[in-house]
């Protein structure tokens, strides 16, 4: 079992919420997704990602014979296989919509998604949405952004003070139904029990730093709490576009506040 807060906002800034997020608690599979593709489109493009990814898994849950969407990745679990199946079948659907509808033509998503089965996480992920972990005296990102930026800075061509400064951030190399097929990154962590997970859209993270996010996640005394406050802060800050935060901990040892900022204190010392 999960506990598990999540809040979405609009933001300051934009006239729509373009960001999604749904959950199905008896897998522990959890998704975001932010669309893009103006008016209206956006928020079909991340409702249709999340509500794809769910409504697959469910099915193969309740039927193991449910094929898979695409070549199967080695070396990972049917887990994580069945997760970027459900992502390929979320990438068909939105760009078959926006094939069939000219006033969604272009539109896409980013996507997150997480699952926890017994001491692993799968974690699937396609644009630039992200996952991050704390973890004792580490707080980590989880997730590369698949953005021009992103790609600039893996590559050592651009600083990360030139990303955080720079007006290309929302420029992707990667998303869901812009193409009839999308790459999908997976990957698997163990899960320990004080662990905090958090899904966030970039609107989250383009206006708090790591070290504000972990400072909020070692701090707050729950998961809806740490929600709230990430996207309060956030909102505070700027709010210059949708934001969403889903904060996962597993729900086998509660860890304290009093815990967690000790946890934090030696993680801020290594900063």
């Amino acid at each position: 079992m999960m506990e598990f807060g999540c809040r979405t906002d609009q933001g300051l800034v934009r006239v729509n919420n373009e960001d999604f997020f749904g959950s199905a608690p008896e897998l522990g599979l959890f998704v975001l997704s932010d669309g893009m593709g103006g008016l209206e489109a956006g928020e079909v493009a991340s409702r249709l990602a999340v509500d794809t990814v769910l409504a697959h898994c469910r099915e193969a849950a309740a039927n193991s014979a449910v094929p898979l969407i695409g070549e199967v990745i080695p070396g990972v679990s049917d887990v994580s296989n069945r997760l970027a199946s459900a992502v390929r079948l979320a990438n068909a659907t939105i760009h078959d919509e926006a094939m069939r509808n000219q006033l969604r033509q272009g539109m896409g998503a980013t996507i997150v998604a997480v699952q926890f089965t017994n001491d692993r996480v799968s974690l699937a992920h396609v644009g630039d949405s992200r996952v991050y972990r704390l973890r004792d005296d580490s707080f980590e990102q989880l997730t590369q952004d698949h953005s021009f930026v992103g790609e600039q800075v893996r590559q050592g061509a651009m600083t990360q003070a030139q990303a955080d400064a720079t007006t290309l951030k929302n420029v992707l190399l990667r998303a869901l139904g812009i193409d009839p097929e999308v790459a999908v990154d997976i990957s698997e962590e163990l899960v320990m029990d004080t662990d905090t997970v958090l899904l966030c859209s970039d609107g989250l993270t383009r206006e708090l730093s790591d070290r504000q996010i972990a400072q909020i996640l070692a701090g707050a005394e729950g998961s809806q709490e740490a929600a709230d406050e990430l996207v309060g802060l956030a909102r505070q800050a700027g709010g210059g576009d949708n934001i969403t935060a889903m904060v996962l901990r597993p729900a086998l040892r509660p860890v304290g506040a009093m815990g967690r900022i000790g946890i934090l204190g030696k993680w801020l010392k290594g900063r």
